[in-house]
């Protein structure tokens, strides 16, 4: 078994797309629909949490979505640490003083979760809830492969993957990056779209190159965080497997 020994001046930085979701399951474009998980998604996320089972987790971010969410919970049941995920609320003055946890002893053995829109998936406009099959026979093959894969072309009132890329990509610079420099591990939960811009920012990918990239649901993706710079490591395996995974004493 081969082991990346995470040191002091290394951070981890984890990245899920979340499990199988109900219109994943029916091959339906979900964008910024709430659905749930599918029996499958469940089993990826809970696999997934195997995976990382042995990487630190100090913070997590989710989107505001639930099938990312419930990716998040069910990862970490699998933590060695035992942590317990708390979502803090943001929203308002009053909600962050109800969400704050006074007591030292509690934050030692909680995890902060932070749950952001701009995390969510690419709103897919007038596609959403569309069969992904009968729209490609509707508006045709060529014109819906460039809605779906094109960098800069929306489908009819809805975000390109450029435009998601905006404001995930700028919500990462500026409230995940700081987390990774001041020594924290994070894990974020996410989406196909929103995941791939932030990889796009990490590997300086081109908007050719981010165009063939495609991520599976529940595999996670571990980079090392590193002087300023962040070192993809690939995806992570169980600790009782033979492969290649990041482990920490602490």
């Amino acid at each position: 078994m081969i082991f990346f020994l995470l040191i002091s001046d290394e951070t981890a930085l984890i990245l899920i797309r979340h499990g199988e979701s109900l219109w994943n399951e029916k091959n339906l474009f979900t964008g910024c629909v709430d659905v749930p998980l599918t029996e499958k998604g469940v089993e990826e996320a809970i696999e997934a949490g195997k995976r990382i089972s042995n990487i630190p987790v100090d913070m997590i971010y989710t989107s505001s979505l639930i099938r990312a969410q419930m990716t998040a919970m069910l990862a970490m049941t699998q933590h060695r640490r035992k942590k317990v995920p708390i979502f803090m609320h943001n929203e308002s003055e009053q909600a962050k003083q109800w969400s704050q946890i006074y007591s030292e002893e509690t934050m030692k053995q909680s995890i902060p979760v932070i749950a952001a829109w701009q995390l969510n998936e690419r709103m897919y406009g007038e596609l959403q809830g569309l069969n992904k099959q009968e729209t490609a026979d509707k508006f045709g093959k060529e014109q819906v492969h460039e809605w779906r894969r094109s960098y800069d072309t929306p489908p009819p009132n809805g975000e390109s993957l450029e435009m998601c890329a905006e404001r995930a990509v700028a919500y990462f610079k500026e409230h995940i990056e700081p987390q990774l420099l001041s020594g924290k591990h994070v894990m974020i939960a996410a989406h196909g779209n929103s995941l791939r811009s932030i990889i796009m920012y990490l590997d300086k990918l081109t908007c050719q190159e981010v165009i063939s990239l495609e991520l599976s649901t529940g595999i996670p993706m571990l980079y090392i965080f590193k002087e300023g710079k962040f070192i993809r490591r690939g995806s992570p395996v169980g600790p009782s497997e033979a492969g290649v995974y990041a482990y920490t004493r602490v």
